[in-house]
């Protein structure tokens, strides 16, 4: 027994450790998951923490509301004006009636104008049903940014956080506001805000210019017919009794239903308000003047867009100062309009209009009645648009301003490829006709000629010949840092361009290299406005001073204006005073396209850039004046144009030009092979190049060549010196011959003047070798050099039938030889036909000479 007890005690120690020990582990795995549970939920909490932090950092107070739409003399926040820039003239107002101001109207039925109750309940019943219960804020369509379920949230994001991008983050921030203002200003409040600043279509904001609009009476007297019409436009504000009017009063006729089955409205009356018809105040709709400048407001209200949204520019508070010179808008509009009816063959507009004056005449017998045309002045240094016009039909201007085929507009961005790598206005290029190639506008060939006459008579051969040198793909991307965005429709063509980026681009080379603008949305272009002031004239857009976007060294810029600016460049195919010349310095680049639906001409002086464009909508025939004889009669139009407006632009600036930047040289250079000159060329001009691009090689366009004026042949050194001919030829390129040939260009001969022996003189002969011998080695020369007054003899070889340059043996002589060694000629290293002339020299000064042909092995 006493050994089975301590057996016993054993095995319960044993169980009662176990059980301690499987304690001990479950409160470890307790106290492990509360730990973990802990972290996690203090993980949890920091996130939640941050998350709210990051949701709410920079969160608006929501006392803008009170300040915006709390006016102290009951008048609303007044429509959005487009100044020009003195901020003097007003463009454009974002109003039914510039003249009527907003007028805040309060709920509250003790005062004598006050919102009609049956516009709330309208307004609840489309709008947010649940609006006198919820918390101002719904979770509803959380997942979708753009919806704002309620009506505190849609105050919220319209006046609020209408800056914001739409995102999960801005809809919960909305969401969090709409409580706040819900909790602060209460329901009541909310509800007399929304109805006072709610747009009703027609930029009319706030039931008071709603009701005033649309049925000509106050908010207060509104019918319950009216009253629904009114809330369901709020929803949709296009669909407006004036733009819709069936649409507005059927809308209008659903949300009467819609109160009936709510029990907001009893049966009776809603079929009093059914049956009735209001009278919609259509004949009273916008009656707004002409606006002076409709097609700039659009560029402005684009640019603005960029920055702010449009929706917060028609809520109104805000000033536009634009960078529109009032003065010159009208003259470049009145202007246009009357080119535009000359053009069309009408009858001109009767306005006093002094650039009109300055018009040079149309193109003689040509008329297009379906063509349109438009304009734009831009300040180059500043970045800025002084004037633009929109499209001109047959006189009248409209809004319109779209893209328009570049045709040859952008061919300077093609040169200018060559010059970056190497060419030179100088350079030599071949206008001539080849297999698969364009014909030029003029539809002639002109052969030879400098890069600079290419470009500046607008010929197309040598533009496709550069391009197919440069590569397309290089000529786009010199042209993007122009802000020009290259996608060709044909392999003759360079896409389509506004006349903004067009201005914009050429710019550039009036200021040396240098884009001054703005970063517009993803661009950077020239500006259409200085500045954007709120309510309280606190800035919230400064773009009065430019940016400055390096884009070409002045060097290369150079050499591109100095080309657009060569008048007698141009001659060629313009002829002397022409449209492009106006009395100062001026950059002018012409295009065109080869079906003649478009004609631009963009010029610079070094304070302004003018583009004009002229379209053509009908097909032209091919008969006409368009089509055949000179250049491009179609660019003469909008040249025309040009000039008027550069001259207006111009008037009270002082003439100036460009200087010459450092890194351009000077050189003498013949013409057009842009090379040295030499004594056969027989034209030479002064051209310019980068530095250490000058030529280094003397012309080899031009040769001088012997021939038998009797054979026409080339001569040799048996022909007589009495028929013996130097005539001065181009020398063609195999791939030119042809063209060469149909202009009846001289072509040098190819073929040698026959050879005949000539006779042996006693006194002056060669009898070793003999004429047409093979010689090799050291070549022994025998003859005879003596007769009457010998003073000296001379022997000299010069390579071919008629050597130009000679070689003399040895010295001159003056010891008589008969029959004997005259000298010893070394013809190691040489091969070929040779020619070995003995001179001799008698006292009185007179020279006899003979000559054999050898061909040297």
């Amino acid at each position: 027994m006493q050994k089975i007890l301590p057996i016993l005690r054993a095995r319960r120690e044993r169980r009662l450790a176990k059980q301690r020990i499987s304690s001990s582990r479950a409160r470890g795995a307790l106290l492990g998951f509360g730990m973990t549970f802990s972290l996690l939920l203090a993980v949890l909490i920091l996130l939640g923490a941050f998350t709210y932090a990051d949701v709410t950092r920079d969160l608006p107070s929501v006392e803008i509301l009170p300040r915006l739409l709390n006016p102290p003399d009951g008048l609303l926040l007044q429509p959005t004006r487009i100044y020009d820039r003195t901020g003097e003239q007003t463009l454009f107002t974002f109003a039914p009636d510039e003249n009527v101001p907003r007028r805040y109207i309060p709920i509250n039925k003790q005062n004598p104008q006050h919102i009609s109750a049956h516009l709330i309940d309208s307004v609840i019943a489309v709008t947010d049903l649940h609006f006198w219960s919820h918390s101002g804020f719904s979770l509803q369509g959380l997942e979708n940014p753009e919806l704002h379920p309620t009506i505190a949230q849609k105050l919220v994001s319209d006046l609020i956080l209408y800056n914001e991008e739409p995102s999960t983050r801005r809809a919960i921030r909305e969401r969090i506001l709409a409580a706040q203002i819900t909790a602060q200003f209460g329901r009541e409040k909310i509800m007399e805000w929304y109805l006072n600043s709610v747009h009703f279509g027609n930029y009319a904001f706030g039931v008071d210019a709603a009701a005033g609009l649309y049925f000509g009476k106050s908010a207060d007297q509104l019918t319950l017919t009216e009253s629904a019409i009114l809330a369901s436009t709020s929803e949709t504000p296009a669909l407006n009794p004036l733009d819709a009017p069936q649409v507005a009063l059927q809308r209008g006729r659903e949300v009467l239903h819609i109160l009936n089955g709510l029990g907001i409205v009893d049966d009776e009356t809603t079929g009093f308000a059914l049956a009735e018809t209001p009278t919609m105040a259509v004949t009273n709709s916008l009656s707004m003047p002409p606006q002076p400048a409709s097609a700039f407001v659009n560029l402005v209200l684009a640019q603005v867009g960029s920055q702010i949204p449009r929706d917060r520019i028609e809520r109104g508070g805000l000033n536009l100062i634009s960078t529109l010179d009032y003065e010159l808008q009208n003259q470049v509009v009145c202007t246009t309009e009357v080119y535009a009816a000359r053009m069309a063959g009408l009858a001109e507009p009767n306005v006093d209009c002094k650039s009109a004056r300055l018009l040079p005449s149309l193109p003689p017998a040509v008329t297009l009645a379906d063509s349109s045309a438009s304009a734009l002045v831009l300040d180059p240094t500043h970045g800025q648009v002084l004037a633009l016009v929109g499209e001109t039909v047959q006189g009248v201007e409209t809004p319109l301003v779209t893209e328009h085929k570049a045709g040859s507009s952008l061919d300077a961005f093609v040169y200018l490829t060559g010059f970056t790598r190497g060419l030179s206005p100088a350079s030599l290029t071949w206008d001539i006709p080849e297999e698969g190639s364009i014909q030029n506008f003029d539809g002639e060939f002109h052969g030879p000629m400098r890069l600079r006459i290419a470009l500046a008579n607008d010929y197309q051969v040598p533009v496709e010949t550069l391009k197919t040198q440069m590569g397309f793909e290089n000529v786009t991307s010199i042209a993007s840092s122009f802000g020009l965005d290259l996608h060709p429709d044909s392999s003759a063509d360079l896409g389509q361009v506004n006349m903004l980026n067009l201005a914009g681009a050429y710019g550039v080379f009036g200021t040396q290299g240098v884009y001054f603008g703005q970063n517009i949305g993803n661009d950077f272009s020239p500006a259409a406005v200085l500045r954007v002031e709120g309510a309280d004239h606190a800035p919230l857009l400064d773009w009065t001073l430019p940016q400055a976007k390096p884009v070409l060294t002045p060097a290369l810029a150079y050499l591109v204006t100095n080309v657009l600016s060569d008048e007698p460049a141009r001659w060629t195919s313009l002829g002397r005073s022409n449209a492009l010349e106006i009395g100062r310095p001026a950059g002018v680049k012409v295009g065109q396209t080869f079906d003649g639906s478009d004609a631009w001409v963009v010029g610079f002086t070094p304070s302004h850039v003018v583009v004009t464009w002229t379209g053509v909508h009908d097909d032209i025939p091919l008969s006409s004046p368009l089509q055949v004889g000179q250049w491009g009669v179609l660019p003469r139009f909008p040249a025309v144009l040009w000039n008027a407006l550069i001259q207006t632009a111009s008037a009270d600036i002082p003439v100036e030009g460009w200087t010459m930047p450092q890194g351009i040289s000077n050189v003498t250079v013949c013409d057009p092979s842009g090379m040295l000159p030499t004594k056969e060329c027989p034209n030479l001009v002064s051209e310019i190049f980068l530095n250490g691009s000058e030529p280094v090689q003397a012309d080899n366009l031009y040769r001088e060549f012997g021939v038998n004026r009797e054979t026409g042949l080339l001569a040799t050194v048996f022909t007589p010196p009495e028929l013996l001919e130097k005539k001065i030829y181009m020398i063609i390129p195999e791939s030119a011959r042809d063209w060469a040939l149909s202009s009846g260009l001289e072509i040098p001969p190819t073929s040698y003047d026959a050879i005949q022996s000539p006779p042996v003189k006693p006194a002056i002969n060669i009898t070793s070798p003999e004429l047409f011998a093979e010689v090799s080695d050291v070549v022994k020369i025998i003859g005879t050099a003596s007769g009457e007054n010998f003073s000296y003899y001379r022997v000299q070889v010069g390579r071919g039938l008629n050597p130009q340059t000679w070689m003399q043996i040895g010295g001159d002589v003056i010891t008589p030889v008969e029959s004997g060694l005259l000298a010893e000629w070394d013809t190691k290293n040489l091969s070929g036909l040779y020619a070995v002339q003995l001179q001799v020299v008698r006292t009185d000064q007179i020279v006899d000479s003979t000559v054999i042909q050898v061909t040297v092995r």
